[in-house]
């Protein structure tokens, strides 16, 4: 669905921010995005919807492909109408608004009232939450509501693949938990594709598939979720780690991860 070929992006045209980037996406699949700050993640998915430009960005090399066609060229607004949204980091929602006006700014112009009501219901059956508060405005809500909100405005759009940029920001973990697992039965029941950028590796590797590690601004690893799980070099730098080293037993501790070595 998705294929990301060789991609670079220069800001300013000074800053390499990503150089080499290549991924993929296929129908149905859940596919993870991780990494630490700065290291090119939200640049990655502002590359595949178009968002690059307000922030005097540009892709210099590759391609982006989208059901096969290269979508390097199109501005934003087609890439949603082909099926592409992007769910940006600190969720974004218009606060002066309830809820319900959310979705319905969310939901296409000229499309009938019937599949505006049918896909608001399928959005409320979704988050129950946002129903019971679907009149107050959206900028009162609590911070795992507003994330609940921006995906479900997402969905208003009927896409085919949605890109999540850290949905667990500034979340309980007993509420990423229920976020992510909403994310995983929106995939599984309507086969949408997802493509979820995070930093909080463990949680994203128990519901994805597929996984991609990317570090100052290059892709160092991929894989399936499982294997991405066991490796000794992610379970110690983005899992927390197994095993502690006594620094005063040691006379020289370095540790570096295997692939800069």
């Amino acid at each position: 669905m998705l294929t990301l070929s060789n991609v670079e992006v220069v800001y300013d045209k000074v800053f390499l921010a990503i150089k080499g980037v290549s991924l993929e996406v296929g129908e149905g699949d859940m596919v993870a995005l991780l990494g630490a700050n700065g290291a090119g993640k939200s640049t990655t998915l502002k590359t595949i919807s178009g968002l690059l430009a307000p922030e005097r960005g540009e892709v210099t090399r590759g391609s982006v492909e989208f059901l096969g066609e290269n979508i390097v060229g199109s501005g934003p607004p087609k890439r949603v109408d082909m099926g592409l949204v992007h769910v940006l980091e600190g969720r974004r929602i218009f606060g002066h608004l309830t809820p319900d006006d959310n979705l319905l700014a969310a939901y296409r112009s000229g499309g009938s009232r019937t599949r505006l009501n049918e896909l608001r219901e399928q959005v409320y059956t979704y988050f129950p939450r946002l129903k019971e508060r679907a009149r107050t405005k959206a900028g009162y809500l609590s911070g795992g509501e507003q994330q609940m909100l921006a995906i479900g405005r997402a969905l208003m759009t009927e896409p085919k693949l949605i890109m999540l940029d850290e949905p667990s920001l500034g979340l309980s973990p007993l509420l990423v938990q229920e976020i992510f697992a909403i994310i995983k039965e929106i995939n599984e029941k309507q086969g949408v594709s997802v493509l979820l950028v995070e930093q909080n590796a463990s949680a994203a590797l128990e519901i994805v598939k597929h996984a991609y590690l990317i570090e100052n601004g290059g892709i160092v690893m991929s894989g399936e979720a499982e294997r991405l799980r066991q490796n000794p070099d992610v379970q110690e730098f983005y899992l927390g780690g197994t095993d502690r080293v006594d620094y005063h037993n040691v006379k020289h501790y370095r540790r570096r991860k295997r692939w800069l070595a």
